[in-house]
């Protein structure tokens, strides 16, 4: 999975499943640019294992639900490592609050919805003409886009939901020139899981894995860098499932 040389974006690139996508596509030679909005400390320790390992990497804070923090962040590439972007990793998103469809009100859904699939729209309509033949996308997704999600999270499964059909109908539109896949995450140990699910049940979701644990967000980076990379050429257009076995699609 040699991406030397490779200039990768990874939006949300500072903590949990994005700060492990960094570190691995830097360790496979990319120059990383990170991407973040509100983690500033992870951001400087990402960036600090990167170049403690070696590595080449670069910390960008934008908001990437404004057209200006996208400009800022895609500016930032190219003025640190040139024009051309070869892999845009897109993990930025989140549940933001757990409402069932009495408590929602048109800001929240707009919120959530704008976190998850706004900017994605606008960081790759901004990334893609920078990128080069042979580039990848690599997208998150989440297992609550196959099954609905837990409860109160009707929302953000929607979202999530939107980022696999944005994945395909994106996949057609640029190949063969570019591939594009997404990941479909379920239950990883990391602060998401943390703030919004219950000891109990991630207890009981645990068990009930075929695995009987939760995810190491290692495993989502090496998934990613594979998709990100010349090794899983014949992929495009893909969803793939990396939830332990909790789910089959």
């Amino acid at each position: 999975m040699n991406l030397k040389n490779k200039v990768a974006i990874v939006a949300g690139g500072a903590r949990d499943l994005g700060k492990a996508c960094s570190l691995r596509l830097a360790a496979e030679g990319a120059k990383v640019v990170i991407g973040y909005h509100g983690s500033d400390q992870g951001a400087e320790e990402t960036l600090r294992e990167i170049h403690a390992a070696g590595g080449t990497a670069i910390a960008v804070k934008a908001d990437l639900t404004q057209e200006s923090g996208v400009a800022r962040l895609v500016a930032s590439s190219r003025e640190a490592f040139g024009d051309a972007i070869d892999v845009l990793v897109f993990v930025t998103g989140g549940l933001v609050a757990r409402k069932t469809m009495a408590q929602m009100d048109l800001g929240f859904w707009n919120q959530v919805m704008n976190l998850n699939m706004t900017s994605m729209f606008l960081c790759t309509q901004a990334v893609i003409p920078h990128m080069p033949e042979g580039s990848t996308i690599v997208t998150y997704s989440s297992q609550a886009a196959r099954d609905g999600g837990g409860p109160g999270a009707i929302a953000y499964a929607t979202a999530k939901g939107a980022v696999m059909s944005f994945t395909r109908g994106l996949a057609k539109e640029l190949g063969p020139r570019i591939r594009v896949n997404a990941i479909c995450a379920g239950m990883f140990d990391t602060t998401f899981h943390d703030t919004f699910t219950q000891d109990e049940v991630r207890s009981k979701v645990s068990a009930s894995s075929l695995v009987k644990r939760e995810g190491r967000p290692g495993e989502a980076a090496s998934l990613t860098a594979f998709l990100a990379s010349d090794e899983s050429g014949f992929m495009t257009g893909n969803c793939v499932d990396i939830n332990g076995g909790m789910l089959f699609s």
